[in-house]
C-alpha cells in the first residue's frame, strides 16, 4: 500500500512538471519555436531517464525496490528518494529566461503538429485571401450591374415609350447618330450603340430627315427605321401654315379639314404636353388657377408651315410643333428672358398681345415699350391695367364659348381693361418677331397707341389728352376712308351696271 502511495507521489510530481512546461511554453512559444531543439534535449533526455527508473522499479514483487521507496530515517535507504529530488532540481532552480523543461515526446508533438504549423500560416494569408475574395466579388457585382444596364438599354427595357421626333442631318454617321440619340434620351449610351452598330451585317446608310423614335425600341429597331423608308413616309403628305396671330383652336380645326387629325384629339395632346424638350422646363409648375385650361397651351403653337400626313399620330403632329419651337427658343433668347427677371411663360403672354396690337416689326417693338410701361408703372394713368382690345375679344369669343360652366371671375381677367397687370394665358400664337420685340424691351415715355385699322399706321402719346387727340385724328381717318372705298365701290358697281346694260342694248 505504501508502495503504491509512492509511486503516485511520483507520478504526480511528475505530471506537475508537464503542466508547468506546457504552461511555460504557450507562453513563450515564439522564443520556443526560433530555438534549436538540441537545447532542450539533454534536460529532456535526463527527466525522461529519470522518470524511467522509479515506473521500472515499481512491480510489487521485488521486495528490495519496495526498501528504496520506503520512507526510513537512514541517509542511504533514502538514496532513492534523492535521485528524485534531483529530478526535480532543474525546475526548481529554473532561471526566468531559460528554456521550459519538457518531455521528449511533449516536445515532439508541439514542433511536429501540423495544426499548429497550419494554424500559423492561415493568421499570415486569411486576411489577404479575403481582401482578394471582397475585391473579386465586387468586381463581379460591378460587371453584372454594367452589362444588365447595357442590356436594359440595347433592348429598351422598362423605357418609356412615347415617340419622339429627331432629325437626322445629311450624311450623318454612326457616331452622329449615336450621340443624337442620346442627346435626346433616347439611347443611354453612345459607345454601346456605337459597338453594337459594327457587328450589324449591313452597313448603316442612315436617311437624312424627320424620324420618329422611342427609348423602349431595341437597338436593331431603331437603326431599321432610321435606315429604311418609314410607311409613315408612304402616306400622303399634307403641308400646313400657320399663319401668326392665330389661336389653338384655330390650328386644329386646320388640321381636321386637311385630314391630319381630330380637332379634340390634337388640342387634347397639345395641351398635355410633357415630351421632354427643353423649354417645357421653363413652364410654370402651377398654372394660374384663372388660366383657361382647355387652351392650356395657347402660344406655344409657333407659326410656321409644317408637313404632316394623312392620319397622323396626334402626339407626332404635336411634337413636331413643340420641336419647331424649342428650337427657337435659343440659349440667347432664354437668357434674355433671365435677366427681364420674367419668365418664359410671361414673355410669351405679352408677345402674343403684341402681335395682334402691331402689323410691323418697328411698331411691334414701340408697341411693346408701351405695355413694359403700363406693366412696371402700375401708379401712372393706366394704373397698371394694358387696356388691350384682342383680350377683350379673347375672353369673349374664345374662352366663353368654351365654357361649360360661366366663370366671370376667369373672363375678367384676360380682359385687360378690368383686370391688372398680363392676362393669365396667351391669346394667339406669336411669331418670332413679336417675342423679340417684347424681349428688346424699347426704351419709350409712351404710354398710349391707337392704330388705323384701314392704313396700319400706329400712333403713340405719353399723356391721356394727347391719346384722345390721336384716337378723334385716326378715327377721322378711318371715317373718311371708309366713304372713299364706299363711293369706290359704288362707282364700281354703277361701271358695271352701264356696261351690262350697254351689252343687253
Amino acid at each position: 500500500m505504501a508502495d503504491n502511495k509512492n509511486n503516485d507521489d511520483v507520478i504526480n510530481d511528475i505530471l506537475k512538471q508537464l503542466d508547468n512546461a506546457k504552461n511555460n511554453s504557450e507562453a513563450e512559444s515564439e522564443k520556443q519555436a526560433e530555438e534549436p531543439a538540441e537545447t532542450a534535449d539533454r534536460p529532456i533526455e535526463e527527466t525522461a531517464e529519470a522518470i524511467s527508473e522509479p515506473v521500472r522499479s515499481a512491480p510489487s514483487h521485488e521486495a528490495p525496490q519496495r526498501k528504496v521507496i520506503s520512507h526510513a530515517a537512514d541517509n542511504e535507504s533514502a538514496e532513492p528518494v534523492r535521485s528524485s529530488a534531483e529530478f526535480r532540481r532543474p525546475v526548481q532552480h529554473q532561471q526566468e529566461d531559460d528554456p521550459p523543461v519538457l518531455t521528449r515526446g511533449a516536445a515532439a508533438q508541439m514542433h511536429n503538429n501540423p495544426h499548429h504549423k497550419k494554424k500559423k500560416k492561415k493568421r499570415s494569408r486569411l486576411p489577404g485571401v479575403l481582401i482578394l475574395t471582397v475585391f473579386i466579388f465586387a468586381v463581379s457585382i460591378c460587371l453584372s450591374l454594367v452589362i444588365i444596364a447595357f442590356g436594359r438599354d440595347m433592348f429598351g427595357i422598362g423605357k418609356s415609350d412615347t415617340s419622339k421626333l429627331i432629325i437626322v442631318p445629311e450624311g450623318a454617321s454612326t457616331e452622329d447618330i449615336s450621340q443624337l440619340l442620346y442627346e435626346e434620351g433616347i439611347i443611354s449610351s453612345p459607345k454601346c450603340f456605337q459597338f453594337f452598330s459594327r457587328f450589324r451585317k449591313t452597313p448603316d446608310q442612315y436617311i437624312a430627315g424627320e424620324h420618329f423614335v422611342s427609348p423602349s425600341m431595341a437597338y436593331e429597331t431603331i437603326i431599321n427605321k432610321l435606315t429604311n423608308v418609314e410607311e409613315e413616309e408612304k402616306k400622303e403628305e399634307v403641308t400646313i401654315t400657320f399663319v401668326e396671330g392665330k389661336t389653338i383652336y384655330d390650328a386644329a380645326q386646320l388640321l381636321e379639314e386637311n385630314g391630319v387629325c381630330s380637332a379634340d384629339d390634337f388640342i387634347f395632346n397639345f395641351n398635355a404636353g410633357g415630351f421632354g424638350y427643353r423649354f417645357e422646363e421653363y413652364l410654370p409648375k402651377e398654372p394660374n388657377a384663372l388660366r383657361f385650361a382647355d387652351a392650356r397651351m395657347e402660344g406655344y403653337l409657333f407659326p410656321d408651315t409644317y408637313t404632316f400626313t394623312k392620319d397622323m399620330n396626334p402626339e407626332q403632329v404635336c411634337q413636331k410643333i413643340y420641336f419647331n419651337f424649342n428650337q427657337k427658343m435659343t440659349d440667347e433668347r432664354l437668357e434674355r428672358i433671365k435677366s427681364l427677371n420674367y419668365s418664359m411663360d410671361q414673355i410669351i403672354i405679352m408677345a402674343s398681345i403684341v402681335q395682334m396690337e402691331a402689323p410691323n416689326r418697328a411698331d411691334m417693338n414701340h408697341v411693346a415699350g408701351v405695355f413694359w410701361n403700363r406693366l412696371e408703372h402700375p401708379e401712372g394713368e393706366t394704373v397698371g391695367k394694358l387696356q388691350s382690345d384682342p383680350t377683350s375679344n379673347y375672353a369673349k369669343f374664345v374662352i366663353k364659348p368654351h365654357l361649360e360652366v360661366p366663370n366671370t371671375e376667369m373672363l375678367n381677367a384676360y380682359d385687360t381693361y378690368i383686370g391688372q397687370g398680363l392676362p393669365p394665358g396667351a391669346i394667339c400664337s406669336p411669331g418670332l418677331e413679336a417675342i423679340d420685340a417684347v424681349l428688346e424691351k424699347m426704351p419709350t415715355e409712351d404710354y398710349y397707341f391707337v392704330a388705323n385699322i384701314y392704313t396700319g399706321d400706329t400712333v403713340f402719346a405719353k399723356t391721356y389728352d394727347e391719346h384722345l387727340q390721336n384716337d378723334a385724328k385716326v378715327k377721322a381717318n378711318e371715317a373718311a376712308w371708309e366713304e372713299q372705298e364706299a363711293a369706290r365701290i359704288a362707282a364700281e358697281e354703277a361701271a358695271a351696271a352701264a356696261a351690262a346694260e350697254e351689252n343687253y342694248e
